[in-house]
């Protein structure tokens, strides 16, 4: 049975109580259901895509996420889009607490050597987006789970795929490209790529103590003309690298409690 919020002004309303009802309540998921490891994205093919490879349920078609579990235990959950559904979804997987949690999302890349369809492993985030503030001190860096991140990297390199590391810009902005202010304050930030959630995963994850890592998948390069994201260009990606980005996701997340590094978060 889902749990019920408490009733009665006696009842102590806690955080992990919230978390339970609504984690449930957004995905339609049960508790019992979710798995140790969990795939994050913004998209709800990946959900499909991954329910049809492996025969499960996909929960939540009429909810604000959809979530579907394998045999294996691997959870993927579509959060939406923007920095206060990634903060919303990190709280609520408090609920769980899973082992570990990696974002599939897409980014625009912002380097010359950074193109359509490369893979990148962010080193960490700048918080540009806000929403993180009320989660830490803003001096306080957005970072990865290093020995999750190290385990992708292995993956990557397993399957011969170019990759680039370094650190994304994380903004609520859109339709940011005519901005030439914005865009000479972004280039002065030496981002590798934009999105707009990566930051608040990696600051949420960290105040939650829930390691964390992020995949991106280049879509656009929002810098030059024709480089800026449309719908075509956009379905032209997913056509091409939807299917290796999840399958890489998924490889890293089946494999990690086997062969890779026990991850351990610390208390401060």
């Amino acid at each position: 049975m889902d749990p019920v919020l408490p009733t009665g002004s006696d009842q102590l309303i806690t955080k992990e109580k919230i978390a339970r009802d609504w984690l449930t309540r957004y995905t339609g998921m049960p508790l019992s259901e979710f798995g140790d490891y969990v795939l994050l994205t913004n998209f709800r093919d990946y959900v499909r895509r991954f329910a049809d490879r492996f025969g499960c349920e996909v929960r939540g078609e009429d909810r604000p996420m959809q979530a579907a579990t394998n045999s294996d235990g691997l959870t993927i959950i579509n959060f939406g889009i923007g920095s206060p559904n990634a903060a919303t979804v990190m709280d609520l997987l408090t609920a769980h607490r899973p082992k570990g949690v990696l974002f599939l999302g897409k980014c625009g890349g912002l380097k010359h050597s950074t193109e359509i369809g490369h893979f990148i492993l962010p080193i960490g985030a700048i918080r540009g987006e806000g929403t993180s503030d009320d989660y830490m001190d803003p001096l306080v860096p957005a970072l990865p789970s290093f020995k999750l991140h190290k385990y992708v990297s292995q993956k990557l390199v397993e399957r011969g795929l170019d990759y680039r590391t370094g650190v994304v810009y994380t903004t609520n902005r859109r339709v940011w490209e005519h901005d030439e202010k914005f865009r000479q304050r972004l280039q002065s930030y030496t981002p590798i790529g934009i999105d707009m959630e990566t930051a608040t995963l990696f600051i949420v994850g960290h105040a939650n103590q829930i390691a964390r890592g992020a995949l991106l998948l280049v879509s656009d390069v929002p810098t030059t003309p024709e480089g800026v994201k449309t719908t075509a260009s956009d379905a032209a990606v997913s056509r091409d690298w939807a299917v290796t980005h999840l399958e890489l996701g998924i490889d890293a997340l089946t494999d990690i409690d086997d062969q890779g590094e026990e991850i351990k978060h610390f208390r401060y």
